[in-house]
């Protein structure tokens, strides 16, 4: 089981990617296969074990759209 719990707002992220270029385990990346309804690929994690909990991508989020919880 995963020690953190990611939740990422897909609705309200625009996908700039920040998150993905902050995170030290390189596991956060924007979907290739989703869109939300603004248009914009959301940011998803590609794999939730590698999590270190590090929250770099919830700092780095202008939008605040990410949130870290410990299991």
């Amino acid at each position: 089981m995963a020690k953190f719990t990611i939740t990422i707002n897909e609705d309200r992220c625009k996908g700039c990617g920040l998150c993905a270029r902050a995170c030290p385990k390189k596991i956060v990346a924007l979907s290739k296969t989703k869109i939300n309804s603004k248009g914009y690929r959301p940011a998803e994690i590609t794999d939730i074990e590698e999590c270190i909990g590090c929250a770099s991508c919830a700092r780095t989020c202008p939008d605040a759209v990410i949130e870290i919880v410990k299991n």
